[in-house]
C-alpha cells in the first residue's frame, strides 16, 4: 500500500525480542517509526489514538528495559495498548484492530502472551499487578510485574485500595503513573529528571539502607523522626508524598517521551531492592501527531481519517443519536424542573451530558471514574428531595451494583439510572457490551426497569422518569442512531407497567422489549405473507410487568416469542416465570424467547452481532415456523429452539 509508512527499523522489530537487541541511541527512531505506523494503522480502522500516541516512548522503554513477557506488562483500560500490539508479533494484523475476525481494542489474555491481563475497564491494572508478583513470590519464581495506569485511572478508589495492600510484594512490583494531563505534576525539565535518576539510583537507595540501619542504632523517638524526614524531604522535591504514604517508594516526575531519561531510571527500579516502587511519568496524548495535539478530547477515540489532514471521516447525515435525544430531552425537563440534576462517572461527552451541563453547569457532577459514589452521591440526593438523574453506561453500572441494592433498592429511594449502551456495542466487543442490566436491576424489589424502543418512546420515557418519586427507576437504550421519527413537542407521561400493542393478530405474538421493536414489525410482515397473522407488542416495562396485556397475549395465540436486547434472566425468564404462575403451561402454551446467547460475544458491527447472536428478523421468523411444526406442545427457552 503506497500510503504505509517507511519503517526500516520498525521492521526489524517484530517483537521485544529483537528491540532488546537494538542499541540505546537506535530507539529514539524506533519510537518514531512505531508513532507513524500507528497513526497510519488507526487512520484505517478508527478507534483509540490519542492516548497510545503519548505512550509511544514509554511502550519502547518498557519492553527494552524489563524481561517481557517474563516481566508481565499490565495497562490500565488497555485503549492505549496499540503501540504495545505493534511491538509484540501482532503487527500485521493491526490494520484489522476492532473489525469483526481482528484484533480487539484493549490486551487480551486469548490473543498474545504479551497481554498477561484482559482490561478494558478502568482502575484494575495495581490490584491485577499484584496478584502477578505476590504468586511470583509465592512460588519463587522470577518476575516482575508492571503496572501502567493512567491519572484518570486514578480517580476510582479500587487504585488506592490495591496501593493499600502492596508492600508485601516488594520489589517485584512496579506502578508507572502515566500523568497525561498534567493533573498532579506541573511540566517536567532537566532538574525533575536528574533528581528522578539520583533517587532511583543504586547509590542513594544504598545509602538511604546505610542510613537506615545507623538510626537503628538510636532510640526509637529518633528513628521515627530521621525516616519521616528522609521521606519528607523526598516528597518536597518531586510531590510523591501521598505514595509514600501508601507504602510505594516514588520516582518522578519525569519527561515520558524523553527516552535519555526514561531508559535509565527504569533500569534502577528494575535492578533496585527498593519496592514496590511507583514512577510518576508525565506524558501528553496525542503526541507526535499535530491534530491530535492541537485537540485531544476530539482524537481520544477517532473514526478513520486522512493522516496529513487530521480529518475524520463522517457518517451520512441521519437520525439524532440515542444520547443526543436523551440529553435534549433531559435538559428540557430541567428546565421545568429545579430539582432535575445529573451525574456521571467520567464520561460526560459519551453520555450526553456535556450538554446539559452546559445549560446547567451547577446541577452537572462529573465524579470521576468512580460508579459506587456516583450511585450513593445520587442516593443522597434523592434522600434530601432532589430529583438525580445518574446517567451510566450498562457495562460501568455492574461496578456499582451493591450501591444500588443497599443505598438505592433497599431505601426505595428515586434515583433515575440513565442507562446508555444498553445492549450489543460493535468494534468496543465484550468488555463494553450492555448485556446484563435487565436481569441484574429487574431481580431487585421496588426497582422499575424500562426500555426505549425508538427515540420518541426514549422522551417520554426521560418524562416519565423525572415525574417517578416512588422508588428508583432504570431506563435503558442503545448506542447508535435512533429510527428517524420525529420527537413528540410535548413527552407523554407512561404508566407505569403498562405496554402497547403496535400490532393486533391472531396466530402469532412477537413481544419485545427495547428497540428490537424494528426487528419484529419486519418478522411480522414476513410471517403475514405466509398466511401467518402477527400481533406485535412493545412491553415497554421489564418491570414491573404488564401481566394483563401479556396473559391476554398468550391466551389469544398459538404462538408467542419475546425478545430483548439481554442476557438470559431477562424479559424472557420473567414472562416464563408468569406463564408458570397463571397456569398457562399447563394449558400448551407455546411460548418461545430470544436473548442474548450464554456467552461474551467478540467486536463486530452491532447488526452482525445480533444476527450472530439470533435477535433479527431472521431468527424470529425461524423460531416461530420451527414452533409451528412441532408436534408437542411445551415451553422452551432458547435462542432459536
Amino acid at each position: 500500500m503506497s500510503n504505509l509508512p517507511d519503517t526500516p527499523l520498525l521492521d526489524t522489530v517484530p517483537t521485544p525480542v529483537e528491540l532488546r537487541k537494538l542499541a540505546p541511541d537506535q530507539l529514539r527512531q524506533l519510537a518514531d517509526e512505531l508513532r507513524a505506523e500507528m497513526i497510519s494503522a488507526v487512520s484505517v480502522t478508527g478507534g483509540h489514538l490519542g492516548a497510545g500516541l503519548g505512550v509511544v516512548e514509554l511502550t519502547v522503554a518498557l519492553h527494552y528495559v524489563f524481561d517481557t513477557p517474563r516481566d508481565r506488562l499490565i495497562w490500565d483500560v488497555g485503549h492505549q495498548a496499540y503501540p504495545h500490539k505493534i511491538l509484540t508479533g501482532r503487527r500485521d494484523r493491526i490494520r484489522t484492530l476492532r473489525q469483526g475476525g481482528g484484533l480487539s481494542g484493549f490486551t487480551k489474555r486469548s490473543e498474545s502472551e504479551y497481554d498477561p491481563f484482559g482490561a478494558a475497564h478502568s482502575s484494575t491494572s495495581i490490584s491485577a499487578a499484584l496478584g502477578f508478583a505476590i504468586a511470583n513470590k509465592l512460588a519463587g519464581q522470577p518476575g516482575k510485574a508492571i503496572a501502567v495506569i493512567g491519572d484518570g485511572a486514578m480517580s476510582a478508589g479500587m487504585a488506592y485500595e490495591a496501593m493499600n495492600n502492596a508492600k508485601p510484594a516488594g520489589n517485584r512490583l512496579v506502578v508507572i503513573l502515566n500523568d497525561n494531563d498534567m493533573s498532579i505534576a506541573p511540566p517536567v525539565g532537566g532538574l525533575s529528571a536528574y533528581l528522578a535518576r539520583l533517587i532511583s539510583s543504586q547509590e542513594y537507595i544504598g545509602l538511604r539502607n546505610l542510613a537506615k540501619r545507623v538510626t537503628r542504632r538510636l532510640p526509637r523517638p529518633f528513628q521515627n523522626a530521621a525516616a519521616r524526614a528522609e521521606e519528607y524531604a523526598r516528597g518536597m522535591a518531586t510531590g510523591g508524598t501521598l505514595f509514600e504514604e501508601l507504602g510505594f517508594y516514588y520516582v518522578g516526575p519525569i519527561d515520558g517521551h524523553n527516552l535519555e531519561h526514561l531508559i535509565p531510571v527504569l533500569e534502577n527500579v528494575r535492578d533496585s531492592d527498593e519496592g514496590p516502587v511507583l514512577v510518576h511519568v508525565v506524558t501528553q496524548k496525542g503526541k507526535g501527531y499535530g491534530p491530535a495535539e492541537a485537540s485531544a478530547d476530539k482524537y481520544h477515540g477517532v473514526q478513520k481519517f486522512d493522516v496529513v489532514s487530521g480529518k475524520q471521516a463522517t457518517a451520512p447525515a441521519g437520525p439524532p443519536s440515542y444520547t443526543g435525544v436523551f440529553a435534549k430531552a433531559l435538559t428540557a425537563e430541567a428546565e421545568r424542573d429545579p430539582t432535575i440534576c445529573a451525574i456521571t462517572a467520567a464520561m460526560p461527552s459519551g453520555t450526553g451530558l456535556d450538554k446539559f451541563e452546559a445549560r446547567f453547569p451547577d446541577r452537572t457532577f462529573d465524579v470521576g471514574i468512580a460508579e459506587q459514589h456516583a450511585v450513593t452521591f445520587a442516593a443522597g440526593l434523592a434522600a434530601q428531595g432532589m430529583r438525580p438523574f445518574c446517567a451510566i453506561y450498562s457495562t460501568f453500572l455492574q461496578r456499582a451494583y451493591d450501591q444500588v441494592v443497599h443505598d438505592v433498592a433497599i431505601q426505595n429511594l428515586p434515583v433515575r439510572f440513565a442507562i446508555d449502551r444498553a445492549g450489543l456495542v460493535g468494534a468496543d466487543g465484550a468488555t463494553h457490551a450492555g448485556s446484563f442490566d435487565i436481569a441484574y436491576l429487574a431481580t431487585l424489589p421496588n426497582m422499575v426497569v424500562m426500555a426505549a424502543a425508538d427515540e420518541v418512546e426514549l422522551v417520554h420515557m426521560v418524562h416519565t422518569c423525572a415525574l417517578y418519586d416512588d422508588g428508583p427507576i432504570a431506563l435503558r437504550y442503545p448506542r447508535g442512531n435512533g429510527v428517524g421519527l420525529d420527537l413528540p413537542a410535548v413527552p407523554e407521561r407512561l404508566e407505569i407497567g403498562r405496554g402497547r400493542v403496535v400490532r393486533q393478530g391472531k396466530t402469532v405474538a412477537i413481544m419485545s422489549l427495547g428497540t428490537r421493536l424494528h426487528e419484529a414489525l419486519i418478522a411480522a410482515d414476513r410471517l403475514e405473507a405466509q398466511g401467518l397473522s402477527t400481533s406485535v407488542i412493545d412491553l415497554r416495562f421489564a418491570k414491573p410487568l404488564d401481566e394483563e396485556l401479556i396473559r391476554k397475549t398468550l391466551a389469544a395465540h398459538e404462538v408467542a416469542v419475546t425478545i430483548e436486547e439481554g442476557a438470559v434472566g431477562g424479559l424472557g425468564a420473567h414472562v416464563l416465570t408468569l406463564a408458570s404462575d397463571l397456569g398457562l403451561i399447563d394449558a400448551g402454551l407455546k411460548l418461545r424467547t430470544l436473548r442474548l446467547p450464554d456467552t461474551f460475544q467478540d467486536h463486530d458491527k452491532p447488526e452482525l452481532q445480533y444476527a450472530e447472536a439470533g435477535l433479527d428478523a431472521d431468527a424470529l421468523v425461524d423460531t416461530v415456523l420451527k414452533a409451528l411444526r412441532k408436534n408437542s406442545v411445551g415451553v422452551v427457552e432458547g435462542a432459536r429452539a
